[in-house]
């Protein structure tokens, strides 16, 4: 459990960094928003969160993009065969939601490819399990407990990286690979140049 809640949120920042590295008009969107809520005497906090509903939608859009746990929990083994639409299931099969294929589904989702944080001030998707299209922490009795705290984290974090530095690739520039291993990472880890802003 604690392996789990600290990773996600490590690498979920780190893709959102990536994405800030590569987006810098976006970059530069979520900053001049911060800057008229917060300004620059003073270091973002918990309580200017819900007023930077920019940030917010990059966070939101970070996840739909980059779900860190892109298989989700609940799992399920048909203990008869079942035919489900056009697919039979065999008895013995587990199967498991895959939020990837959901959040890059173009039938659900325009442009599913790009990144815009846009799509998510235009209409108010909720995260927490309520809308199946992005349910990153799952839905029902098997949620993930740590949701809120994850989202704090990110979110404060994401704000004072982003009020004190502005965010540059490094000469390597950006891989968006990605490898699935107990979590969806960077194939090859950020790396990047944080140039202060004040």
């Amino acid at each position: 459990m604690i392996f789990r809640g600290t990773d996600t949120v490590a690498i979920l920042l780190e893709w959102i960094m990536a994405r800030m590295v590569l987006h810098p008009e976006i970059q530069s969107k979520a900053q001049a928003e911060i800057d008229a809520v917060v300004g620059n005497s003073r270091i973002v906090s918990q309580s200017d969160i819900p007023k930077l509903p920019y940030l917010q939608s990059i966070v939101k859009e970070s996840l739909r993009m980059h779900p860190p746990g892109p298989l989700l929990s609940w799992a399920r083994l048909a203990i008869h065969d079942v035919n489900i639409g056009d697919h039979f299931i065999p008895a013995g099969t587990t199967a498991m939601v895959n939020m990837w294929a959901i959040t890059h589904d173009e039938s659900i989702w325009s442009e599913p490819s790009e990144f815009k944080p846009e799509r998510f001030m235009a209409e108010d998707v909720s995260i927490l399990g309520s809308d199946l299209r992005l349910a990153p922490f799952g839905s029902g009795r098997r949620v993930c407990p740590g949701k809120a705290m994850a989202l704090a984290t990110v979110h404060l974090w994401l704000a004072q990286l982003l009020q004190r530095f502005k965010w540059v690739p490094s000469e390597g520039g950006v891989d968006l690979s990605e490898c699935l291993k107990m979590s969806l990472e960077m194939k090859n880890p950020l790396v990047c140049k944080a140039l202060p802003r004040c």
